[in-house]
């Protein structure tokens, strides 16, 4: 088989994990630059991949047009553009659907292989005596080695800072302070800091005077906790709900800093090269989650002499009622002084 041209990259959700590929994917544009990419993923992505060179975006209607059999005319409608290889960096239902019928088509196929058994097993040592596992970006570079395209991701060259609209410097203001970002959600409890002490690091933080700092969000309930976060601060602005969400990713390519918990945020600042603080609560770095090309000194975890059997889950879902606030034993001065040491 005549080594591929042209390769439909398929990553349908969540957020954090599409956000992951564009890293990898952009070194395999850098790399490869004659190689062809459609990546077919949900409309709500789009802008994510808008910086990487010769890359078509197909948008999947999973829940409408490609919902069951729709999944065959989303595949007739990738090989329209021209595919004739593709990289299944999913490896659920509705991908395997596509990647077989290009696969009965004569294409060149790859899927992820996610290392559930590793992962199990993670959780099933009850933590004694975990390691790293292979990161989530790695696994997603295999795919492209396994098509005849290896990558290292040591190549990866951050894009530039996204030119920044007048509504964004309005928000920013005159003043050159350092840009941070503060997400605070995430999609569990057990894996989201407390927010009485996030106020508290936001407080150390305006208090310097040093900083401009964001908070980034969604949902009704999220945005009104936000509101009450800011208030109290003369240096801080809750985006969320005011901007859209290409003007989200601007201003997240515009910051010096993210701190985010163990979810999307997190990999939306890694994806543009900006430093990421993570937060971790009852799952740990070791499961290949951690934001790319973050050191182990940006992972700020829970007390694990407290809480002997962390990881409990790698999503979070999953842990001993007693263990649900164990994010509280990351105290906000540990937080504040990483920031600062970080933003020296």
């Amino acid at each position: 088989m005549a080594k591929p041209t042209h390769i439909l990259v398929i990553r349908l959700s969540a957020m954090g994990d599409v956000a992951m590929t564009v890293p990898v994917i952009g070194i395999l544009a850098q790399t490869y630059p004659d190689v062809k990419i459609t990546v077919v993923s949900r409309p709500f992505f789009k802008p994510f991949f808008k910086d990487i060179p010769n890359l078509n975006f197909l948008e999947a209607d999973v829940y409408g047009e490609h919902k069951r059999l729709g999944l065959l005319k989303l595949a007739k409608e990738a090989q329209e553009f021209g595919v004739d290889s593709v990289a299944d960096l999913h490896n659920v239902i509705r991908s395997k659907i596509i990647t077989k019928y290009l696969k009965l088509k004569g294409l060149k196929t790859a899927t992820i292989k996610k290392g559930r058994a590793e992962k199990k097993a993670l959780i099933s040592a009850k933590g004694k005596n975990i390691s790293q596992l292979k990161t989530t970006h790695q696994r997603y570079a295999d795919v492209f080695g396994n098509l005849g395209f290896p990558i290292d991701l040591k190549n990866f060259c951050a894009p530039d800072r996204k030119p920044l609209i007048p509504k964004l410097n309005g928000l920013i203001g005159v003043e050159p302070k350092k840009l941070i970002g503060i997400a605070p959600f995430a999609a569990y409890d057990s894996k989201m800091y407390p927010l009485n002490l996030m106020a508290e690091v936001l407080r150390e933080l305006d208090k310097k005077d040093m900083y401009r700092i964001f908070l980034f969000g969604g949902g009704k309930r999220e945005v009104k906790q936000l509101q009450q976060l800011e208030n109290p601060f003369t240096n801080v602005t809750n985006v969320a709900g005011k901007i859209t969400f290409e003007e989200e990713l601007t201003l997240i390519s515009n910051l010096d800093l993210m701190l985010s918990m163990d979810s999307g945020n997190g990999h939306l600042a890694a994806m543009y090269g900006v430093p990421v603080v993570t937060l971790w609560g009852v799952t740990h770095p070791y499961a290949g989650f951690v934001p790319f090309n973050q050191p182990a000194q940006n992972q700020l975890l829970a007390n694990r002499e407290k809480f002997p059997l962390i990881p409990t889950s790698i999503y979070g879902n999953k842990f001993p009622k007693e263990y649900k606030n164990a994010m509280q034993t990351i105290s906000p001065k540990t937080i504040v002084e990483k920031i600062f040491d970080l933003l020296k």
